[in-house]
Order: C-alpha cells, then structure tokens, then sequence
C-alpha cells in the first residue's frame, strides 16, 4: 500500500481481499496494509454482534418489562461466562499468532484443540447449573415471583447452552490469532443472521413453531450460535483457513492446557475488574435519579457502538504482536502497535468532533426528556474529550495480551480502575457532591491514565521477551 492516501479505487480492492480472507501473512511487507487487513473483518464482526443486540432487546421489549428485564438479570449471571471465554480467547489468540509466526502450525493447532477442550469442560459446569437452578439464580439476583415465572425458561435455556457462546469466543480468536479475521467475520455474520431471522419467530410463534415468549429469544440464540459453532468445527477439520485439526489431535496435552491457562488468568482478570468498575459507576449514577441513569446509559450505549471500529484496529494490533513477536520481528511487532496506535486515535479523534458538536442531536434520537437529554449530552461531551487517548490506551494494552503477558494490563487495570477511578468518582460525584460530572470525569480520568501508563510500560519492551 502506497505511503499516500489511497483512492476510493483502491480502498475498495483492498476492502475486497480483507473480507475474503485471501491475504495471511502479516509478519512481512506493508504494515499499514496488515493493519487494514485485519481490521476491516474485526470491525464488522463487532459491528454484526452490536446489531444483533439492538433486534434482540427490540424484539423482547414487545413481550413483557418483565421479558427484559429477566434478559438484563440473565445476562448479569452470564457475566462468568464471558469472563472465562474472553479470558480464554486472549490466551487463544496470544498463543495461535505466536505459533503462527513461527511458522509452527502444528503447535497452533494443538493449542486450538487445547481450548476447545477446557471451553467445554467449563461450558460443561455452567450448563448443569443453569439446568437444573435457573429459578434459584434469577431469585439470587433479586427476581420477583412473576419475573421468575415467567423468565426462568429462558435462563434454563441460554445458560444450558451456553457451550455454544464459549465456542464461538474461543475458536473465533483461533481465527484471528492465525490472522483469518475474515473467518471470524462470516461465521458472526452467520449467527447473528439466524438470530435476528429465528428471533420473531420463536418468541411470537410462526406456522407449526408455537409462541415462546421471551424463551424463545434463548431459544432463537443458542439455535443461531450452535449453527455457527458448526460452521467453525468443519472449517478447523477441513483445513479451510491456517489450522486444521483431525481426530487424531483430540487428546489433551497437559503442558499446552496450562500455558493456555496461566495466559487466560489475566484476560480473565482484566475483564472482571473492568466489569466490576462499571457496575459500581452504575451504582453511583443511580444516586442521581432514573432520568440522569436513563442519560448516563443512553450515551455509553451511543459510545459501545461506536468504539467498535477502535477495538477491531486494537484486536489486529493484537495478532500483529503475536506473529511477528514468534517470527522473531519485534521491532515490526512495535512498529505494528505505535502505527496501530495513530490510526486509531485519528479515529477517535474524529469521534469526539462529532459528540462535542452534535451531543444534544445524538441523545435526542433515543429520548427528549430535557434532563435525560442534558445529562447524557453532558456524558458524551466529557468522556470524548479523553477519546484519542482512549484510541491510543486500548491498542497497547491489547499489544500486550497479543504478546502473551496478560497480567500487565491486569495490574494497570486494578490500579487505575478500582485504586483511582472508583474513589475518585465517588468522592467528586457524592461527597463533594459535584453530582453526575464526577463520574465522567473519572471515566475520562483513567482513560487518559491507562494510555499514558501504557505507553510507558511498552516502552520498556518487557513484553518481547514473554514465552507462550
């Protein structure tokens, strides 16, 4: 890819070969057209997944509050699940890319079958809970009787399934660890496809299907990940993209599984202090009054959809590290992460102009409540003007879990999330009672903090050395 900016022309032949996967060594020639590469497929598997849950909560907010609000309480539980999955697949991808770029495909697919394994042995363990408990868990969760009733049908199906969801995590980070992003992107397209088409009708009923009510969005879901789940197992047994596994590679190798686990120990770790710090946030702004929470959640909802094109460019900058760091190229591995890195904060910097100026338009689209409106306009305008840091932050501390050290930004994590972030937020907000702005500014605290802090531990290059 030339230095100077490409034509549409041109950006169009490119966009074609990212979707179709064609190109997949990215340990040589332009950086640049790496990064693009393996963006473009990330960003819009995140951008279908997104899509999906707007259909989804559309479709069940036509049942019941109750239908919703038992997916809301589903999905709190279901929190354990992803954190294990998403912990997983960063091992996943560490591991695969670095195997990857030491041309050792071998070893990437022993690693696959590795994951696989310890996802359903997990899976496994949650299914039976949620089989046999789903009216003790939502009670746990402070479900009223007809909530539970009502909802538990759906609990007992996606927590019986949930095999489903923590193999599509994981085999989709195989995928972008061996750097076919364009895999990943096609079997989400497939599975939130199915979803948004088998949703209606198995929560309304169509033909000899009968209604389901909000059980059939789980119903619905677990059909549409399971197909996928398929699509990915025959495409790893028929070699179609870089790893292929065979009957004969499904025993469990003890010194793999360990190595995917102390890896996963971080990711999981990062994404459950991540998560513990905005529910505490949440419970914060709830001090504040529903109509300042509707606002707060209206402009996070806003910003999740539009960060996705930032965590695609961070996720590439993830397999760039791992391929080049096992093709023994970490100076390119660097270069990957700082050019990464500038991309995505030109984007986010473009972002922020756009909440800055249109704040008030954007919240109006959901609701013109003037307190909802001034609020979450007041959100979006203060956590944009920490944006291109954000930009920069989230691509190097994924640079360090493509590396394989996950525990580095585990650390950064707990210190500015729960040491700074929390009290900060507290103290500003209800203490000094400045209200609503001191949890945004805390939000845009620490996330000029964790790119500063992150960029002066990459620095350091301590990561180039981590064996996975």
């Amino acid at each position: 890819m030339s230095q100077n900016t490409i034509s549409l022309k041109q950006f169009f032949k490119y966009f074609k070969i990212a979707v179709s996967g064609k190109e997949q060594d990215f340990t040589s020639g332009s950086i640049r057209r790496a990064v693009f590469m393996l963006s473009i497929p990330m960003i819009l598997e995140m951008l279908m997944e997104s899509i999906f849950a707007l259909v989804d909560i559309m479709y069940v907010s036509q049942v019941s509050v109750n239908a919703v609000a038992t997916i809301g309480l589903t999905e709190s539980v279901i929190t354990l699940v992803y954190a294990v999955a998403i912990g997983l697949s960063m091992a996943a991808t560490a591991v695969v890319a670095r195997r990857i770029g030491e041309k050792d495909v071998k070893g990437a697919s022993q690693a696959t079958v590795q994951v696989i394994i310890l996802g359903v042995a997990v899976a496994a363990i949650i299914s039976a809970i949620g089989i046999i408990y789903p009216k003790e868990l939502l009670s746990l969760m402070g479900a009223e009787t007809d909530l539970i009733e009502e909802g538990y049908g759906y609990t007992k199906v996606l927590l019986g399934g949930n095999v489903t969801i923590m193999l599509l995590f994981l085999i989709n980070a195989v995928f972008r660890g061996a750097g076919n992003a364009s895999i990943a992107m096609w079997t989400l397209i497939l599975s939130n496809g199915l979803n948004i088409i088998l949703d209606p009708i198995f929560i309304f009923g169509f033909g000899p299907v009968p209604a389901f009510g909000v059980e059939g969005a789980a119903i619905a879901t677990t059909i549409g990940r399971g197909t996928a789940v398929l699509f990915q197992l025959i495409i790893l047994f028929y070699g179609y993209g870089k790893i292929k596994i065979g009957i004969r590679d499904l025993i469990i190798r003890t010194q793999v599984m360990f190595n995917l686990i102390r890896v996963s120990l971080g990711g999981i770790g990062q994404f459950l202090i991540g998560t513990s710090s905005w529910v505490f946030l949440m419970r914060i702004m709830s001090e504040f009054g529903s109509e300042v929470l509707a606002g707060y959640t209206i402009a996070i909802r806003v910003m999740m959809f539009t960060l996705m094109p930032a965590w695609g460019m961070s996720n590439a900058a993830a397999t760039l590290v791992g391929q080049n760091l096992g093709a023994e190229k970490p100076e390119r591995a660097s270069q990957s992460v700082w050019k990464t890195g500038k991309y995505n904060a030109y984007f986010m910097a473009l972002v922020s102009v756009v909440y800055l100026v249109f704040a008030p338009q954007i919240i109006l689209l959901f609701n013109d409540t003037p307190d909802v409106v001034k609020y979450g306009s007041l959100c979006l305008r203060v956590i944009a003007a920490g944006y291109i840091f954000y930009g920069y932050g989230m691509v190097v501390i994924n640079a360090f879990n493509g590396a394989g050290d996950t525990k580095t930004p585990t650390y950064i994590n707990f210190v500015c999330f729960w040491l700074i972030q929390l009290p900060f937020a507290y103290i500003v907000a209800v203490t000094l009672d400045f209200g609503p702005i001191g949890v945004f500014g805390a939000i845009t605290l620490v996330e000029i903090l964790i790119a500063i802090i992150g960029i002066i531990w990459f620095k350091k290059g301590y990561w180039k050395s981590v064996k996975v």
